[in-house]
């Protein structure tokens, strides 16, 4: 059996942490979990997880009595039928895997589904250990969403009273989300029609310019086209639809839940756009341009994503208000914000900013062509697109380096921003959420505009200590140099676990560096004898490693759940595919789990990092908080 908390020992370690937290200044705490990583309920797994489970209501409460007060998400749009990651989903549609099967047999949804065919998915479920199991889930969803439409269609020719509410609700969804919800559905139908969900590999040209007609085809051709689409395919495109608003539904009870609890939720804006995406919207993209990141240590020919690009000039009119493509943005985070009150991440905020775009057909190098949209006035095609003049180029360097751009002026700043600005900050505003909930993922290359941008606008980056150089002094990656706005955390969801990346530091020698650098910033007082406990004792290495989140100035931290369980695990390797990436989950026994990795020094023990934190600040601080100390060590001993 493994260790248990009482209601009242959970009430108590809470208040505890949480009084600990406000003391050292932190007002977010968030855990980083992505929808499928969510464990199941008690013999309830169906082989892929999400958070509107009962499995994750018990999860969020176990998490939410160890201090987290939010949980950072993975994108949750539709994934393709071969492909797991999220960060090529949709931007609007959100993913039915994410619904709770169970939800279906109760009768706030009308009994739907029966529950013999929950257990039948449930029992099959190939998967033996805390890992996804992608293709099967998705064809038996697709199986079991599909018994539910027919219920669905069933129940409302008999008039049954639950069913109605239902319809009347889903009419309402409709009608709301009509900007969107058309077109992916209608691409589902034309998915089957041509028997794959690639529409560049379909025959028929006009099915591909459906909603962009004007070289070959005419629009009276393709409005005659989509009434033969929606009469052929009509049950096809309504199933797409009520399997959105099941999803919608189940979402809303979720936030509601957590909301109860004081805790919300950030969502994963990916830079990336949909197959889907692309056909839906093509007319607002350049044609021939792909996003990709430029030649560097990792990749010496650059990496060719094929992520379409944003025609500039199709998202914002001459006067600088939105045209059609910035409404299209606008409206995806609007549905974000609306959804997530705890704000958005936006995955590679280079992209929004001053992106790198190659040609079709071309590597992603400067030779061959490729250059930074906006920052490229040389450039034969791009330059009519650039904010900089000639005279701000640094021709001592190539054009994709970050210092290629100098000596901006204020109004071309403004002009870099106009997209964080006019759309996804005003979206925000909107929604009744402040612009200190607005995350931007600024690792990697960062270019001297993009750097403006976000001190302009005085927005969050992120901070990685896995990332840190121990050599450097002023490393911004070095705890004690982050910025209050910034969110801290050891690593992220394409980062080596932490156990594994400190088992690396003793193995390759190199733990002394390191070592040293969290002593003096840890143990300003007693920092030989710190940093020779840290290179001899591992478990307080990775408690010190959690204890400069906490001891920084930041108002921020982030955990990932497989750094906080000490898993050894990895969720994704950047760069490769494959069915073990994007497929980790929280183990279904995770609260005895976590205790063991306790007991091996692996996991996170909440109370030691923050002793550790506390005491960081010095003797007088300490003793000024010599009760909070007491407590925490209790319950330090408590849980390990």
């Amino acid at each position: 059996m493994c260790k248990k908390f009482t209601e009242k020992d959970k009430k108590g370690f809470k208040k505890t942490i949480q009084e600990a937290l406000k003391v050292l200044n932190k007002k977010n705490f968030y855990m980083i979990i992505h929808g499928a990583s969510f464990p199941s309920a008690k013999n309830k797994n169906t082989g892929f997880g999400t958070y509107n489970s009962d499995g994750a209501k018990e999860f969020i409460e176990f998490v939410n009595n160890m201090g987290f007060n939010g949980l950072q998400l993975g994108p949750d749009g539709k994934t393709k039928t071969v492909d797991s990651s999220p960060y090529t989903a949709t931007l609007f549609s959100n993913n039915p895997l994410f619904i709770d099967l169970y939800q279906l047999t109760t009768r706030e949804f009308a009994e739907l589904l029966t529950e013999e065919t929950c257990r039948k998915i449930i029992n099959n479920n190939p998967s033996k250990s805390n890992h996804t199991v992608y293709s099967y889930i998705y064809k038996e969803y697709n199986k079991a969403l599909r018994e539910a439409f027919r219920t669905y269609k069933a129940k409302l020719s008999d008039n049954d009273k639950k069913v109605k509410q239902l319809k009347k609700n889903f009419d309402k969804f409709k009608e709301k989300n009509s900007l969107w919800l058309e077109k992916d559905s209608v691409y589902e139908a034309l998915s089957i029609k041509h028997g794959n969900d690639y529409w560049p590999v379909w025959e028929d040209e006009l099915d591909k310019k459906l909603y962009c007609p004007g070289h070959q085809f005419t629009q009276q051709q393709a409005d005659q086209r989509m009434l033969e689409i929606k009469e052929k395919f009509a049950d096809e495109i309504e199933f797409y639809q009520f399997v959105q608003f099941l999803t919608y539904m189940q979402k809303q009870n979720t936030k509601k839940y957590l909301a109860k609890k004081g805790m919300k939720t950030i969502a994963d804006a990916q830079v990336a756009f949909s197959d889907r995406d692309f056909w839906a919207y093509q007319y607002y993209f350049i044609e021939d341009y792909y996003l990709g990141c430029p030649p560097d240590f990792f990749s010496e020919d650059g990496q060719a994503w094929g992520f379409p690009v944003m025609d500039p000039d199709k998202m914002f009119n001459p006067d600088g208000t939105l045209a059609d493509g910035g409404k299209i943005l606008k409206a995806r985070f609007e549905k974000m914000f609306e959804e997530n009150p705890g704000g958005v991440r936006i995955d590679h905020i280079i992209g929004l900013i001053d992106p790198y775009v190659y040609k079709k057909g071309h590597r992603p190098k400067p030779e061959e062509g490729a250059s930074r949209l906006y920052s490229s006035p040389e450039h034969e095609e791009l330059g009519k697109y650039a904010i900089p003049a000639e005279e701000n180029l640094n021709h001592e360097v190539s054009r994709d380096n970050e210092q290629r751009i100098v000596n901006l002026a204020d109004y071309q700043v403004k002009q870099y921003s106009r997209i964080l600005e006019k759309i996804v900050i005003q979206s925000a505003e909107e929604k009744g959420i402040d612009k200190e909930s607005i995350i931007c993922e600024d690792l990697g290359t960062i270019t001297n505009p993009v750097l403006e941008v976000m001190n302009k606008l005085a927005l969050s980056g992120l901070r990685v200590t896995e990332f840190v150089d121990p050599q450097v002094e002023d490393h911004p990656y070095r705890i004690k140099n982050t910025d209050l706005i910034h969110w801290v955390m050891a690593g992220s969801h394409d980062n080596s676990p932490l156990v594994n990346w400190v088992s690396e530091l003793y193995e390759q020698n190199k733990i002394e560096t390191h070592a040293k650098n969290l002593a003096e910033d840890l143990k300003p007082s007693n920092t030989d004898e710190f940093k020779q406990e840290l290179i001899e004792n591992r478990r307080r290495f990775i408690t010190a490693k959690f204890a400069e989140l906490f001891a920084s100035s930041a108002e921020n931290v982030q955990v990932f759940f497989a750094d906080f369980f000490g898993m050894n695990q990895r969720y994704n390797q950047p760069g490769t595919s494959g069915d073990q990436n994007w497929s980790l989950r929280v183990p279904d026994n995770y609260e005895c789990f976590y205790y063991d990795q306790l007991k091996k020094g692996e996991a996170l023990n909440m109370p030691e990092a923050l002793i550790m934190a506390i005491e960081s600040k010095g003797s007088k601080f300490a003793a000024k908080h010599r009760e909070l100390l007491e407590k925490l060590r209790n319950y330090s001993e408590f849980i390990s």
